[in-house]
């Protein structure tokens, strides 16, 4: 009798496709979507906002929660505001809400991570308000932009479609540099001119994939990387030659091969073809070399201030020794411990090693060393050969720690721990096991990514 009311329950609560029904937002998701209830059962609407009385249209019934578009809007939420891209592609889900909201909806990420995961003394977490941008636009020193042909003949550049793989053709990206986008732009102008082969992905023929362009805030060097299908480069003498003679601040051209039908972007083999191996960055008095496979944070502006939270945090004396996990190219270390009497960085990607070992000699500090591995596995191996460290600072991937790691941390037990992470989920999880040794003194949320949902955060923990 109880199964057949629960399954009486559940077809009653049912959302076949395309049902349209009216749905009050109560709040926003952590990936940006409005969250509105139906006979108790959750549904996400992207595009939604908090108050917003909308017709919701549904895309999927997942039996637990649903997922819907907006048919109309009945009541509006007075932060709502047009929107300057009107693409549908990522990395602009939060353009259509006011800026100072989505700081706010930032901080409510991090308590959100924390309420699912409750570390230990969680509700007295001290959570504070999220710094922003004064101009949050015009910020990703960045872009990795698929290349394609249309029917007509023109080159086209841009990212894909949610949830497909059709690409969409991006002129102008508010939330990146005009000088990326003015490079991108003539690069495909010049393919075009040469007759440039293009990718095809169906057929899996033709030879430019993609187009990678980084740009130095400080300096105005540009970096580009064509990512090819191909070691042949057809044309590449003209090419080079229209590049050097139209973009003057086009330092560094390099090629990197990716051949085949592949989900990853980036193939092992990369070569110059004109140019610097590198351009340079600046944050604050530290230099930075970065490489065409460096990993350099893409927002500079917010970097320098997360960075400097990162240091006030840390308060380093002279004579302390600080670990620096997950290191990359060095750049965390390198800001924050100017004073400190010896820096110790680690990282699995051996590149990223070479451009620290780099990074600390043009900015002439001798107290740093970097070794290639896990913290998990170096910071064992150095303890057992009489290395005594004072702080930790961590910077791990989405995926948060290493679970041998934090094992390790709560061995180890430095006095001073600093945890940046760019996933408050991974992070509140964390913070479960690592509350057993460590008090959290307040986290800091960072806006890193205007007009996207995501948010970094700076987590000041001292040992009990």
């Amino acid at each position: 009798m109880q199964y057949k009311k629960r399954n009486q329950a559940n077809e009653q609560n049912s959302l076949n496709l395309g049902k349209r029904f009216p749905l009050t937002i109560k709040r926003l998701g952590i990936n940006g979507e409005g969250i509105g209830y139906f006979k108790h059962k959750v549904v996400f609407v992207e595009g939604a906002l908090p108050g917003e009385v909308v017709v919701a249209e549904v895309l999927e019934d997942n039996g637990r929660y649903a997922t819907a578009k907006i048919h109309q809007i009945r009541t509006r939420s007075p932060h709502r505001i047009e929107k300057k891209d009107d693409y549908d592609v990522g990395g602009i889900e939060l353009e259509h809400l006011e800026y100072e909201e989505q700081l706010k909806f930032k901080r409510d990420v991090v308590s959100q991570a924390l309420e699912k995961f409750k570390p230990q003394g969680y509700q007295k977490f001290k959570l504070l308000s999220t710094i922003g941008m004064e101009h949050p636009f015009e910020y990703r020193n960045k872009a990795q932009f698929q290349v394609r042909k249309t029917s007509d003949g023109k080159v086209v550049a841009g990212l894909y479609k949610r949830g497909t793989h059709e690409l969409v053709d991006l002129p102008t990206f508010t939330t990146q540099r005009p000088l990326t986008m003015k490079v991108i732009r003539k690069i495909c102008k010049f393919f075009e001119d040469l007759e440039t082969p293009i990718y095809d992905e169906r057929n899996n023929s033709g030879i430019i994939k993609t187009i990678v362009v980084r740009e130095s805030f400080s300096t105005g060097e540009v970096q580009v990387v064509f990512i090819t299908n191909s070691e042949k480069l057809p044309k590449k003498r003209l090419l080079l030659e229209k590049i050097n003679n139209n973009l003057p601040e086009v330092t560094s051209i390099l090629q990197n091969i990716n051949k085949g039908k592949t989900s990853l972007i980036w193939g092992k083999s990369t070569k110059l073809l004109s140019g610097n191996e590198y351009i340079t960055e600046k944050l604050g008095d530290v230099e930075f070399k970065l490489s065409a496979r460096a990993f350099f944070q893409l927002n500079p502006y917010q970097t320098q201030k997360m960075y400097e939270e990162v240091k006030k945090a840390l308060a380093l004396g002279k004579n302390e020794k600080l670990v620096d996990a997950y290191c990359g190219v060095g750049t965390i270390g390198l800001f924050v411990a100017d004073d400190t009497n010896e820096v110790r960085g680690m990282d699995i990607t051996p590149e990223a090693i070479e451009d620290a070992k780099l990074n600390a000699e043009l900015n002439k500090q001798k107290k740093f060393s970097f070794a290639v591995g896990k913290a998990e596995d170096l910071i064992p191996e150095w303890q057992q050969n009489g290395f005594v460290f004072d702080a930790l600072v961590v910077d791990p991937p989405r995926t948060g720690l290493d679970a041998k790691l934090i094992k390790t941390i709560l061995k180890a037990k430095p006095r001073k721990f600093v945890y940046v992470s760019c996933n408050p989920s991974t992070l509140a999880r964390d913070l479960r096991e690592l509350t057993q040794d460590y008090y959290v003194d307040y986290i800091q949320s960072i806006d890193m990514f205007p007009q996207t949902a995501r948010c970094e955060v700076v987590a000041k923990l001292s040992r009990k």
